[in-house]
């Protein structure tokens, strides 16, 4: 066996004997006070090593005591009580209670099978290994965050890591670990990192736009692509070539094309001359493989890898893709691979659809060829990335997933936000879905442009779809009003880096996925069951995806969802909101509702900063109502990074706006940068001493700092108010200018609110008013977002 020590984990798998209570046949560790390990074995053999799943037990050991209890014994921490009779595990003989529990629902009893008739999930679900064929929703596995307060994460059927890099089948029967968090899903997710391994850090390219398309391009048509996307002002950041960059049509001999591994010299006749001109452009490369066919006759690395796999290379015998075959390892990587990225291709998107079997029993050839490379690709200090589907529990150290061709329509959209929030559920932070839809379903542009507004506020904004000469996402090919928005969305997603780089080492560091659900912050029925197109993105936001088509005389969307306390404030019209309820949230196609609470800072890049690069130029955008605060985390992109960090404040009381002299490696960003600052609820038109403009639709004010010393920072203080209120007058007007509905009415409704001075009389007016819902809903939404005793 032959595995380079570059392809094997760093594990801590032993706990420490202060935290391990053994009997014959049973073993409990107690992890933290919240987070039990409970091994079952017939043997009385019980598993060390680390798992696929399982790579650190290495915990501080927490308080607890344990008491006898006749054969068994009684566990008890700050956080629980767990109660075992000292035999084979069962729903009798084994449960637990997590402290503070508030019903007998929270009591977990092993392999206890829900209620028949409740109509509670007892779990929350996690995600799935695809959406392969997907239109709407579909099962998902379980995950860590549980309505009981006790979620069970079963390791009993992963294979053991072994020393010298392989794997090995175990030694008990049953491996279970209890998360009993209550509705503390953020430190269930936390611990759950600690156990597992943490998120890494992706490189910043990951981040943008990617452009992906299975078609079959040649060198020159993308190029052209690319020139059109630079003259649209349109940015990206990975090419993802799909099987076409290899032959598909080759000799029946070697059988199918669907596996290849040589340039297509037809369509590409000098590869490197592509992959540089790509990569001049500012692109990372990625290419599709499909490696279930092995290594055939024709490929260019077939007499190399041949050789090593002892293969007679005149005989043209394929070399079989044997994944469960250790000694296959390295010159699949080797010879096949590695002359690949040698000339360009920066990682590999695995498209593995084979199934499950592998020569190695109970090996999952996708989680293989995630793992190996993964950790190959790091090869040379690089941060490393791979393209692949989902392979269970520990798959998030294998970033970024690819969740399979979904089928185009809106049940498919509307599917997307929960799943994407719920994966957060089982750690799997990095989703990147076929944004727009891959196949079948209909054109349809609102969709898109949906679909488009998803992807910017989701993990991974990649563009994909399937092999049709009508299945594109190009927005220049859509209608001016939908095109227009699908490209201002784009633009904002590589605006978004600076925010997005940020919460990538916030991922990494302090276990918090960028996508969660509401419940993370406000576990109420609410947001467990009337909140499944909302989620948190970042520390900043709150996002509800629309996902349903526009009424057509009003041309709004709508969503609804619980809004966790507090005050929140529209990213994009500026509109402010009393949470602590539910609403609906109606939008035109030009947005969608991205709330950020009452004190939140979030950067961007300049408007003309659309690379990836760590920028020149800076737009923060601050919200007023609360005090607030944002570290930046900008590095150099390396594996082992050095960091600059610059923190930035808004106190609400003096009006002030901080920049703070950055810290770390200063070398990493520029000397000096340029800042505007957006003040969103500020209630200022003008700040005295700068250079500002009034935007009258959001009611912010743009504020022209100029240069900035990094080593140094600066400061703007605002002055008193001068504009108050949601101005919902101008909104509603606004809005009714637009509604194709009867004149007639829209001027008795206008006359009537504009008459009324207070929040009080403009909803009995509106409550006279005998209105079609899509109508009533805008205007209800516009008076009921902040409702103040009277209104400017």
């Amino acid at each position: 066996m032959a595995i380079d020590p570059r392809l094997t984990l760093t594990t801590s798998p032993l706990a420490p004997a202060a935290s391990v209570i053994t009997g014959d046949r049973y073993r409990i560790t107690v992890l933290t006070d919240r987070l039990i390990r409970l091994e079952y074995s017939e043997t009385g053999a019980f598993e060390d090593r680390a798992t696929q799943v399982v790579v650190n037990r290495d915990f501080p050991t927490p308080d607890f005591t344990v008491t006898a209890k006749g054969d068994g014994l009684l566990l008890r921490t700050a956080g629980l009580t767990l109660e075992y009779d000292g035999g084979v595990f069962s729903t009798g003989g084994l449960r637990v209670t997590p402290i503070g529990g508030k019903s007998y629902h929270q009591i977990w009893r092993y392999n206890e099978p829900p209620h028949p008739h409740s109509k509670v999930p007892l779990n929350l679900g996690g995600t799935a290994r695809t959406l392969d064929e997907v239109d709407g929703p579909c099962a998902l596995e379980p995950g860590i965050a549980a309505t009981v307060g006790v979620a069970p994460l079963d390791d009993s059927h992963s294979l053991a890591l072994t020393d010298d890099g392989w794997v090995a089948r175990r030694t008990n029967d049953i491996d279970l670990y209890l998360f009993a968090y209550g509705t503390d899903y953020a430190g269930a997710l936390r611990d759950f990192y600690r156990l597992t391994g943490p998120t890494p850090l992706l490189p910043r390219y990951a981040l943008g736009n990617w452009w992906s398309r299975y078609h079959a391009y040649s060198a020159e048509s993308y190029a052209a692509l690319l020139d059109q996307f630079e003259a649209e002002n349109l940015p990206f950041s990975v090419a993802v070539i799909d099987m076409d960059w290899h032959p598909v049509d080759i000799d029946p001999k070697y059988g199918s094309g669907w596996t290849g591994y040589t340039w297509n010299p037809d369509l590409f006749p000098n590869p490197n001359a592509f992959l540089d001109d790509l990569h001049r452009r500012g692109l990372a490369v990625t290419l599709n493989v499909h490696p279930a066919d092995g290594v055939r006759g024709h490929e260019d690395a077939y007499p190399a890898i041949a050789a090593r796999r002892g293969v007679d290379v005149a005989s043209e015998e394929p070399v079989i893709f044997d994944i469960g075959d250790p000694d296959f390892i390295a010159p699949y990587l080797e010879e096949v691979h590695h002359p690949l990225e040698d000339a360009g291709v920066d990682f590999w998107w695995i498209d593995w659809q084979q199934g499950l079997a592998s020569r190695e029993p109970g090996l999952d050839p996708l989680w293989a060829l995630n793992h190996f490379h993964y950790l190959d690709n790091a090869r040379g200090g690089k941060r490393p990335l791979v393209l692949s589907r989902y392979a269970g529990p520990g798959s998030h150290r294998y970033p970024i997933g690819f969740s399979g061709d979904t089928v185009t329509s809106w049940e498919s959209l509307d599917f997307q936000p929960y799943f994407t929030s719920t994966a957060a559920n089982i750690g799997y932070g990095w989703w990147s879905h076929d944004i727009g839809g891959h196949m079948w379903g209909v054109r349809d542009s609102e969709l898109t442009a949906r679909w488009f507004q998803l992807g910017v506020f989701s993990p991974i904004n990649r563009l994909h779809s399937t092999s049709s000469t009508f299945a594109t996402k190009e927005p220049w090919r859509f209608d001016k009003v939908n095109g227009s928005v699908m490209a201002e969305f784009l633009r904002l997603r590589h605006r978004l880096l600076p925010y997005l780089y940020t919460m990538n080492e916030r991922a990494h560091t302090a276990g918090e996925p960028l996508v969660r659900p509401l419940y993370y912050v406000d576990a109420r029925r609410e947001t467990f069951y009337e909140s499944r197109n909302a989620f948190l993105f970042g520390t900043e936001f709150l996002v509800a995806a629309i996902t349903t088509a526009a009424d057509p005389r009003t041309r709004y969307a709508s969503v609804e969802t619980w809004l966790p306390e507090g005050r929140w404030i529209d990213f994009f019209s500026g509109l402010a909101y009393e949470g602590g309820r539910r609403v609906r949230l109606h939008r035109p196609i030009e947005t969608l509702p991205v709330l950020a609470k009452a004190g939140a800072i979030v950067p961007l890049s300049g408007p003309d900063a659309l690379g990836v690069e760590n920028p020149a130029s800076f737009e923060v955008s601050v919200f007023a109502g609360a005090d607030g605060a944002f570290e930046l985390y900008e590095d150099d992109d390396a594996l082992q990074p050095r960091s600059v960090r610059t923190r930035l404040s808004w106190s609400d009381a003096d009006r002030t706006f901080t920049i703070h002299p950055a810290e770390g490696a200063l070398d990493v960003v520029p000397t000096t940068r340029s800042y505007a600052v957006r003040f969103v609820g500020a209630g200022v038109r003008s700040v005295e001493g700068f250079a500002s403009t009034f935007d009258e639709a959001s009611g912010s004010v743009l504020v022209e700092l100029g240069p900035v010393a990094t080593a140094t920072g600066a400061a703007v203080r605002l002055g008193g108010r001068q504009d108050s209120g949601n101005r919902e007058l101008d909104r509603i007007k606004a809005f009714l200018l637009t509604a194709d509905i009867d004149v007639v009415a829209k001027e008795r409704l206008w006359d009537a609110l504009a008459a009324e001075p207070s929040f009080e009389r403009r909803m009995m007016v509106l409550e006279g008013f005998d209105l079609d819902a899509p109508v009533r809903g805008v205007v209800a939404e516009i008076l009921l977002a902040s409702p103040e005793p009277v209104r400017a």
